[in-house]
């Protein structure tokens, strides 16, 4: 187990009713981008993971996070006061880019729903240069989180619910319709129905067990 870091809430950033940004002061804690960490409010006993959301260079660690109806801590963290003290215990986990297919230039594909954008979000800050498409399936258009922040030829929206300017329909519909990159590694992040059906689909379309990495939030 790694050792507890404290730190404090430096910022809180609303995004949509329910989701917002929680930024904590850094203080030496060492991350690479796709990893998550454990946060929790000193004496209770309400510790959640969490990715992380900023890039690796960042002087601060955000956390992407989605009130959840039956979530105390969620919900909770929201309403904090800016400098209330956190523990927070890491990094963990392997969701990571691997530096052989980099060197490679290699291309990537990232499949997200919902808030499973928070380690690409990190991925593809900390490596401007990467060559990459993200895919992110949302209810509304407004679930677009922090969209600006990658080119607009690269992040394509599927919103389930809104018709509009995006692509109508889950990601898996939007794979059907527009076709699968054979040549690319596809990394897979959010609820695990839609883990389990990306991977099915694109093991179908021939894409070898090697260049597909998954990682389930729920």
């Amino acid at each position: 187990m790694k050792n507890i870091t404290y730190s404090k809430i430096s910022g809180i950033r609303n995004l949509t009713e329910s989701t917002y940004v929680l930024r904590l002061e850094k203080n030496g804690f060492e991350f690479k981008a796709g990893q998550y960490l454990v946060l929790n409010v000193p004496g209770e006993n309400k510790a959640r993971e969490y990715s992380i959301y900023s890039p690796e260079d960042a002087p601060y660690i955000d956390l992407l996070i989605k009130e959840v109806d039956k979530g105390e801590i969620s919900k909770e963290l929201k309403y904090l006061k800016i400098g209330t003290k956190v523990e927070i215990t890491g990094p963990f986990g392997f969701f990571l880019l691997r530096d052989n297919e980099q060197k490679k230039n290699s291309h990537f594909t990232f499949v997200a729903t919902g808030t499973g954008i928070a380690p690409f979000h990190s991925i593809i800050l900390s490596n401007p240069d990467l060559d990459y498409e993200i895919i992110h399936g949302v209810r509304h258009g407004y679930e677009a989180y922090d969209s600006c922040d990658y080119p607009e030829d690269l992040y394509k929206l599927c919103t389930s619910r809104e018709h509009g300017e995006y692509f109508f329909g889950r990601v898996t519909h939007y794979f059907k319709e527009k076709g699968i990159k054979k040549d690319s590694i596809y990394y897979i992040c959010g609820n695990s129905g839609m883990v389990n059906d990306v991977t099915e689909l694109l093991e179908k379309k021939g894409i070898i067990a090697e260049n597909i990495r998954t990682e389930v939030f729920f």
